[in-house]
């Protein structure tokens, strides 16, 4: 099998693949991004109980809670890691196609990139999903360092850059220095839990049930992390829970940021966290560049506000935040001596 990837490796273009909870983004090597979908699989089981690929991305997602039995829509990565790992692989593999227009002799080199923290054996199950999707080498890269990679931060200089990125299932914290992070934390307090806070409140104040996709729409339309001036309003659809009919309500956006207190708290305590531990040389590098953020939850309303005031320190959104740690994914495949550098290499 190494030798027909070997041979075939010449017909394929190598690959950067940001593996988000929320969405994938995919990067070919000297074009940049090519594809940026939700990470979502519907599969469908065949008569041979085999279970088959329907849609994948923003098809499947918008089968989410509506497909019949025989149907399931999938997202198989949870809080950052692989939590379907069969679906994982016929994800990656189903990009890998449409990337190379359905070749089957692909054979790509693929970067990916992960979690901080991601346990010994979660590496392995990401790097052999890719690697049995038709990779033919697989290389890591730590999310915080792609973060700051992307957001154009100078992370091979002798001075201390302070990133963090919110995803979908983790928010990722580094400091890095000379080409590596000297102080990460991950935490699994992202948009996730923020969307999951949101169906609570809403539940807990105004009796509706409503689903991931609502709180979402809420949590980007009307989302706010401190008070407007003028608050924002959206009509909610949803079940009553006490009576079971059908009904809509106004939601605004002070509700919503009452809804996300907690998650941003603990957000704001790991940020703490890492300003506690890092060394005093790199402090006072932080202290006059201040804070980036990357990721969906960055583009919270006023989210930056609210963290500077809890940290006492200069917080800026990066430069197309969403976009930012699939940047930096590519550009490690540009330059693999930063994965070496680093420890990256698997």
């Amino acid at each position: 099998m190494a030798f027909f990837k070997n041979l075939f490796g010449f017909l394929s273009q190598d690959l950067a693949i940001d593996l988000g909870t929320a969405n994938t983004l995919v990067l070919v090597k000297n074009k940049g991004i090519v594809i940026n979908e939700p990470s979502v699989v519907a599969v469908k089981t065949n008569k041979m109980g085999q279970e088959e690929i329907l849609a994948v991305g923003q098809e499947a997602k918008d089968m989410v809670g509506k497909t019949p039995g025989s149907i399931k829509a999938i997202r198989p990565m949870r809080d950052g890691v692989i939590a379907d790992f069969n679906t994982t692989e016929m994800m990656i593999e189903y990009f890998i196609k449409k990337v190379n227009g359905g070749s089957f002799l692909s054979s790509p080199r693929i970067v990916i990139c992960v979690p901080y923290g991601l346990t010994q054996v979660e590496r392995k199950a990401v790097r052999e999903s890719a690697l049995n999707a038709g990779a033919r080498s697989v290389y890591l890269i730590e999310e915080p360092m792609a973060a700051a990679m992307g957001a154009g931060l100078p992370i091979k200089e002798p001075n201390g850059n302070l990133v963090v990125d919110i995803g979908g299932g983790t928010t990722e914290i580094g400091v890095t220095s000379l080409g590596g992070l000297v102080i990460s934390k991950s935490i699994r307090v992202a948009g996730d839990k923020l969307d999951l806070a949101i169906m609570d409140y809403v539940k807990k104040n105004f009796n509706l049930l409503i689903g991931d996709r609502v709180a979402e729409n809420l949590k980007i339309e009307i989302g706010t992390a401190i008070k407007l001036d003028e608050p924002l309003t959206y009509i909610v659809k949803g079940r009553d829970q006490v009576d079971g009919t059908l009904t809509s309500i106004e939601i605004t956006s002070e509700h919503i940021r009452e809804a996300i207190t907690d998650p941003l708290s603990k957000i704001s305590d790991a940020l703490k966290s890492v300003l506690e531990q890092t060394p005093p040389e790199l402090a006072g590098d932080i202290v006059e560049n201040g804070i980036v953020l990357t990721g969906g939850g960055s583009l919270i309303k006023g989210l930056d506000k609210y963290l500077s005031d809890e940290v006492k320190l200069p917080v800026y959104i990066a430069e197309e935040p969403l976009l930012a740690v699939a940047k930096g994914t590519g550009q490690a495949l540009e330059q693999i001596d930063i994965l070496q550098q680093t420890n990256y290499e698997d």
